[in-house]
């Protein structure tokens, strides 16, 4: 009764809102259907305590106050993200370079623009192929959430990220590589980051042809 649960992200709609749980990439609903809505009554968490990312940011970010948040449970995206912590545009300011890792950790729960590999990838992993149906917006926890965690701990099935992209992030953040153009090496700066992989999804960077 006092544990809480904080979601990662959710879509933006058209009008600027967060789409409802009646949308077919509702990640409220999946966090509810496919956990929340199995565990027995009585043993669940207070609704009052599931805290869902929505356009207003205000509430959710609030609800990380006075609160410890144990552990972070991500995954990485074929653009490197963790929740949709997505390279920024190349434009402006980061025409020339992209924002220094301590910028980019910076950054809170807020609304962003979705880059076209990670809308591609929602298509291909949630949306059966069909782009037009993934919101090119989203609302997502951030760094700063992030750093409040004690642990972050990211699961490798091999159905997100690529062999080569799963590779890579270990090997920067193992390093100290800290680079905001492949977000998750951010988290090089971390204290307690995990990686946990599934052997058959691990691959090869082998290349062939086919």
């Amino acid at each position: 009764q006092h544990a809480h649960f904080w979601g990662m992200d959710e879509w933006i709609g058209d009008d600027g809102r967060e789409v409802p749980t009646d949308h077919p990439l509702s990640f409220e609903r999946a966090d509810r259907e496919l956990c929340f809505d199995r565990i027995a009554t009585g043993q669940a968490m207070p609704e009052e305590n599931l805290h869902f990312p929505i356009a207003d940011t205000e509430a959710f970010r609030a609800s990380w106050d006075g609160v410890r948040c144990a552990v972070m449970q991500g995954g990485q995206g074929d653009i490197k993200h963790w929740a949709f912590n997505d390279p920024l545009r190349r434009e402006g300011a980061h025409a020339d370079a992209p924002p220094s890792p301590e910028e980019y950790r910076k950054l809170a729960t807020r609304i962003v623009e979705l880059h076209p590999i990670t809308l591609a990838q929602n298509a291909r992993t949630s949306g059966g192929g069909n782009i037009s149906m993934v919101p090119p917006r989203a609302v997502t926890v951030g760094p700063v959430e992030t750093w409040q965690a004690e642990k972050v701990s990211i699961w490798h099935a091999g159905t997100h990220d690529n062999p080569f992209g799963q590779r890579l992030t270990a090997l920067m953040i193992s390093k100290g590589i800290a680079d905001s153009a492949v977000p998750m090496s951010l988290l090089a700066g971390h204290p307690n980051v995990q990686f946990n992989y599934y052997r058959g999804g691990l691959g090869t960077c082998a290349v062939e042809m086919h």
